[in-house]
């Protein structure tokens, strides 16, 4: 049985860990199958959202016990290309043409919390449970440290890579890791809200919207002049930009949200 199960609904594509009797953990299979996954659903012109999931108690509890063990014995180099390939799965995620929404119940630790801080928005129960718990074993939050710290305040992160300490999903919204908390099992309601939202959103500039997003804040102040005055200068001219000025001007709903 495969450990990533993907269904669409509609336009909605769902990605689901199925691993629920290691709390959907990380191995190189669910790796492997995620960077495919969501490569392919960024590509997709029928995908409008794609939300990620885990099934049973947890979302992801972070690396599989067995598949740290075999790292045991590999070598520098070995790690090196483990490493590479988890980075690759989160820069696929974080760089999904689509809108990414996450759905957290339970634990989201190690590379879970990566997971969290590659989705667009994420939905938690106020239940659930995060950390960057990877200095507890030995080792430190390193590919995924570029995507936490785009979301969280670089204080908290810096005394959370060192205490390894769980939080709450109240915790987690304040630091900016968590979009909306729910209460228990309210997260398909909140996702229902979240997918009504994204409709009236252009599909054409929700990309470049990522885009500004992830480039923006490493620009200095003339190389941003420069990049976000030609991006609006593109947009603008862009059918759906066209689109969406003259509904507005039409007192109508864009074609996208009609």
């Amino acid at each position: 049985m495969s450990d990533l199960r993907r269904e669409m609904v509609g336009d909605v594509a769902r990605i689901t860990l199925d691993r629920p009797a290691v709390h959907n953990a990380f191995n190189a299979a669910l790796i492997a199958g995620l960077e495919r996954a969501f490569t392919e659903l960024s590509a997709d012109p029928a995908v409008r959202v794609v939300v990620l999931a885990g099934n049973g108690p947890s979302f992801c509890a972070g690396a599989d016990i067995h598949w740290m063990q075999q790292s045991l014995d590999y070598s520098e180099a070995e790690n090196l290309a483990d490493a590479q390939r988890l980075a690759t799965m989160l820069q696929a995620i974080d760089e999904c043409a689509k809108p990414v929404v996450a759905l957290v119940q339970g634990a989201a630790l190690g590379g879970g919390a990566g997971l969290v801080a590659v989705a667009d928005l994420v939905l938690a129960e106020e239940t659930a449970r995060f950390g960057l718990t990877e200095i507890k074993l030995g080792i430190v939050p390193a590919v995924i440290s570029p995507f936490v710290l785009r979301k969280m305040a670089p204080g908290p992160a810096r005394a959370l890579f060192l205490t390894g300490e769980r939080f709450s999903a109240a915790r987690a919204y304040e630091l900016g890791l968590v979009t909306t908390v729910t209460p228990a099992g309210g997260l398909e309601e909140a996702l229902a809200d979240a997918l009504k939202q994204l409709r009236g959103s252009s599909p054409a500039a929700i990309p470049v919207a990522k885009e500004i997003w992830r480039t923006v804040r490493g620009l200095d102040a003339a190389a941003a002049f420069d990049y976000t005055t030609r991006t609006i200068a593109r947009v603008r001219v862009s059918p759906e930009g066209q689109e969406g000025l003259r509904a507005f001007l039409e007192k109508r709903k864009p074609h996208w949200n009609a």
